[in-house]
């Protein structure tokens, strides 16, 4: 009889412990992305169906906290022509691409594709993808917006390749 109760217990643990690093796994999926997920408020404000193209001259790169409560964000201050008031251009988040690691730099010449929000009473581009210098910096799918820093190792390198 101890022998059955020993035997059923080891066969419990490893059950346990064969299930444990799945279950893990998927909450690495859902980390704490500092308010930049998917289905955040902040991200439900982004609308494919509705973005524009803008040719801007980029005047100053800094880094911004776009709603209260979130990770800071890699961001840039853009006019479309002299005289223009400048706007705000929401990147990424910080911890995805530093505002030295986006390959763009002031006075840069940047075509700009993105979305047009209000955000804190604020008119501001939420970026898709910039061409600058022949290079490009996408940032959100352009079928359906889904933030680049969202997917998986697998689907990001994928969408990398095919620039």
């Amino acid at each position: 009889m101890k022998k059955q109760s020993l035997f059923l217990k080891i066969f419990f643990v490893m059950c346990v412990a064969l299930i444990l690093p799945s279950g893990v796994a998927l909450a690495g999926d859902n980390k704490d992305m500092g308010g930049w997920g998917i289905k955040t408020p902040y991200n439900k404000l982004y609308k494919a169906e509705d973005v524009e193209k803008f040719k801007v001259v980029v005047t100053q790169i800094k880094e911004i906290i776009p709603l209260e409560g979130m990770s800071p964000a890699t961001a840039l201050v853009v006019k479309e022509s002299e005289g223009e008031d400048p706007i705000l251009v929401h990147v990424c988040p910080a911890w995805y691409k530093k505002k030295g690691r986006i390959g763009i730099k002031k006075g840069d010449k940047i075509t700009l594709r993105g979305y047009i929000a209000e955000i804190n009473d604020e008119e501001v581009i939420m970026a898709a993808k910039i061409k600058n210098r022949g290079k490009v910096l996408k940032v959100r799918l352009t079928s359906d917006g889904t933030p680049f820093w969202t997917l998986s190792p697998a689907q990001l390198q994928k969408e990398l390749s095919s620039e």
